[in-house]
C-alpha cells in the first residue's frame, strides 16, 4: 500500500464527507434482451443497450428518457481521447458563456459498481462527483459519459493496474470512515484518543483482510479490450458502467473530435434533439 490516509486526523476528516456490438465485443450474453435507446443527436445517430445487471441505472435512464429530460441537452464536456458527457438539464438552450455540469434531477443513485463492465471503448457510465465528497460512489441522477479512450500497450495497462488497485484501497479505506463517521466523531467530542487509535487499528485489520480476500486485479479480458479496442482503464471500479453503444460509435468519435473551449464544452453545441425507446 503505497499511501493510506491511515492518520486518526485523515478518519476525522472523513466525518465531514457526505455522499453526493459494432465492432465491439459486447459484456452481456444476450444484448436483444436489455433495453435499447436511441439517441438523436444533432451529429447523428448512437444507439446504446442498458444492463438488466445494473437495474436501479437502468429504469432511472429509462424514466428520464419517457419523460424527455434528455431532450434538448447538451453534450456538454468533450474530451478527445477519454469521453463525451451529457445529461445536464441546465445545459438545455444555456448561454455560450454559461459553466455546466453541475445540474442533475436532485438526487442521485445507488452504485452498482461490476466487475464485469469496464470503461472499454463506446462503454455507457454515469458521472458522479469525486471520491472526497461522496465516498459512497453514488452516480448522479442523470449525468453520463460514452467512453471514447485510446489504444494502452501491455505496460501501460500494468501501471494502470498498479494504481487502481492503490486507489481501490484508498477507495475502501475511505468508505469505512464514513460508515464509522458517527463513532469517529463521538470519540473525537471526548478527546478519547484511546478510542480513535483503537478503531483505526480495527478499520486498517478490515481494510487488510478485504484485499487479502479479494485483490484487485484486471482479468485477461480487461488487458485484451485495452490493448486491442481501447479505452479508459484508469476508470474501472470507481464508476458504474451501466450499458454500451452498438450503433453509432462512429457519431461518438465524431463528437470527441469537435473543438472545445472553456471547461472542454464545444465550441458548437452538439445537441441530443430527442430520445427514444426501442424495447
Amino acid at each position: 500500500m503505497k499511501k493510506l490516509q491511515l492518520l486518526i486526523l485523515a478518519m476525522v476528516a472523513m466525518v465531514s464527507c457526505t455522499a453526493r456490438g459494432e465492432n465491439l465485443q459486447t459484456q452481456v450474453a444476450t444484448p436483444q434482451a436489455c433495453p435499447k435507446v436511441k439517441l438523436t443527436t444533432s451529429m447523428g445517430d448512437i444507439t446504446v443497450i442498458l444492463y438488466n445487471e445494473t437495474p436501479k441505472h437502468r429504469d432511472n435512464f429509462l424514466k428520464l428518457c419517457r419523460e424527455g429530460f434528455y431532450d434538448g441537452t447538451l453534450f456538454h464536456r468533450v474530451i478527445k481521447d477519454f469521453m463525451i458527457q451529457g445529461g445536464d438539464p441546465n445545459s438545455r438552450n444555456a448561454a455560450v458563456d454559461s459553466q455546466l455540469g453541475m445540474g442533475d434531477p436532485g438526487y442521485t443513485i445507488e452504485a452498482e459498481i461490476l466487475p464485469q463492465f469496464y470503461n472499454k471503448r463506446g462503454a455507457l457510465a454515469a458521472a458522479r462527483t469525486g471520491d472526497e465528497v461522496n465516498p459512497e460512489r453514488r452516480s448522479s441522477g442523470s449525468q453520463f459519459y460514452i467512453e471514447t479512450g485510446r489504444v494502452y500497450n501491455a505496460a501501460e495497462v500494468a501501471s494502470m493496474e498498479r494504481r487502481l488497485a492503490e486507489n481501490a484501497k484508498q477507495g475502501y479505506w475511505n468508505k469505512l470512515c464514513y460508515d464509522h463517521r458517527a463513532e469517529i466523531e463521538q470519540a473525537q467530542q471526548a478527546g478519547d484518543t484511546t478510542a480513535l487509535n483503537a478503531l483505526q487499528q480495527r478499520l486498517i485489520t478490515q481494510l487488510e483482510n478485504h484485499f487479502a480476500a479479494e485483490p484487485f486485479s484486471f482479468t485477461t479480458e480487461q488487458r485484451q479490450l485495452y490493448t486491442s479496442v481501447g479505452g479508459a482503464p484508469h476508470l474501472d471500479g470507481q464508476y458504474t458502467v451501466f450499458g454500451e453503444v452498438i450503433e453509432g460509435n462512429d457519431v461518438v468519435a465524431k463528437i470527441q473530435r469537435v473543438a472545445t473551449g472553456s471547461a472542454d464544452r464545444p465550441k458548437t453545441d452538439v445537441k441530443i434533439i430527442k430520445v427514444e425507446i426501442l424495447q
